[in-house]
């Protein structure tokens, strides 16, 4: 093994993690063990699935490239954590999609892992390229102050890209319908955060157990379906913890979720209906509101441009809590090839766990 500092084989390092998440939010046995089966299909899925082990180990992987100046960061932020939503004006926005592992951390974390997903997932494009583009995005928004991409008039190659996979509506609800009812009864604050989100009180409404995600797959999600004024709509409750990081930096007791705070100061038009309340994150779910999976992309797609807009995102993010010139400065000081070789590195270290995993 490569590290220094963490020596400890991934599988014990997995059971530990789960027993420390279990102190935090009840885990759901059936989800976790699907989620292990997941974990085995291929090595970018087993990515998305293990932040916890990222956390432990990617400084010491990448040593020069993770001391920086600190953000607020994404933490597990890679290329199927980004999607859309509607703004409180209605406009379609994209950007990055899931904030529970939100941890004060150097800046380049975010842009490592970014960097390290792009090549696990073996994107069509040449993996030095889309880095490139990763970076050079990154450093354009930081020297520019950033700026939210609305859809509607701006980045109509991002727009095609991004809307594709919204021409067969009728399926996204036939399958959230199609999920059964809830056994025994949600926890009440679960319950009360979603009553607060629905566009009125004491409507009729069905409540769901959804399966999605990897990295939280394993935790509890509550959706309560309801038919409004000629249409169907839904609520999602999720189960928050804190970071994994405070996990990797064998931290005890609580911590305080970051989660409200990095949708507050992030420079991008945010989502009225996200909210984080106590331990749940309450959200409406609909098609034009849900994470993009690469999958669902059109097979003819510039992956270029989408990377450096992955990029610019990523700085939209940080320059939330961080003064656009201590960034550039520290970037300035950086080798063009910095970001690649770290990358790199990440990569070897992850196909390493994920041969002990499967092996």
């Amino acid at each position: 093994m490569l590290y220094a500092n963490n020596r400890m084989k991934f599988v014990k390092a997995t059971a530990k993690y789960e027993a420390w998440l279990a102190q935090h939010l009840r885990l759901l046995p059936q989800d976790l063990n699907l989620k292990h089966e997941q974990m085995r299909l291929a090595v970018f899925p087993f990515m998305r699935a293990t932040y916890y082990r990222w956390a432990q180990i990617w400084k010491d992987v990448c040593g020069e490239a993770a001391r920086a100046p600190t953000v607020l960061a994404v933490g597990d932020l890679h290329v199927e954590n980004f999607g859309t939503w509607r703004d409180i004006e209605g406009r379609l926005i994209w950007g990055i999609n899931d904030l529970d592992e939100a941890w004060p951390l150097p800046y380049t974390n975010d842009l490592v892992r970014l960097a390290t997903s792009a090549l696990l997932s073996e994107m069509a494009c040449e993996g030095k390229l889309g880095i490139e583009a990763i970076l050079n995005g990154y450093q354009e928004a930081i020297e520019t102050g950033g700026r939210p991409f609305a859809l509607a008039e701006h980045h109509p190659s991002l727009r095609e890209m991004a809307t594709a996979r919204l021409h067969e509506h009728e399926k996204y609800w036939e399958k959230l319908h199609a999920l059964s009812d809830v056994g025994e009864g949600p926890p009440a604050g679960a319950l009360k955060a979603i009553a607060r989100l629905m566009p009125e009180q004491g409507l009729p409404c069905r409540i769901v157990h959804r399966v999605a995600g990897l990295g939280s797959l394993g935790r509890e999600r509550y959706v309560a379906l309801a038919e409004w004024r000629g249409g169907s709509i839904a609520r999602e409750a999720k189960a928050l913890a804190p970071s994994a990081c405070l996990w990797a930096a064998r931290g005890k007791g609580t911590a305080p979720l970051h989660y409200q705070e990095i949708l507050d100061t992030a420079v991008r038009c945010g989502d009225p209906f996200v909210r984080v309340r106590r331990n749940w994150l309450v959200r409406r779910l609909a098609p034009d509101c849900s994470r993009i999976e690469l999958s669902m992309l059109p097979k003819e797609r510039d992956e270029i441009r989408l990377l450096h807009a992955m990029g610019m995102e990523t700085a939209n993010v940080h320059l939330g809590s961080r003064k656009g010139r201590a960034l550039a400065k520290d970037l300035k000081n950086r080798s063009r090839s910095w970001l690649f070789q770290a990358a790199r590195k990440m990569e070897k270290a992850v196909r390493a766990d994920w041969q002990e995993w499967t092996g």
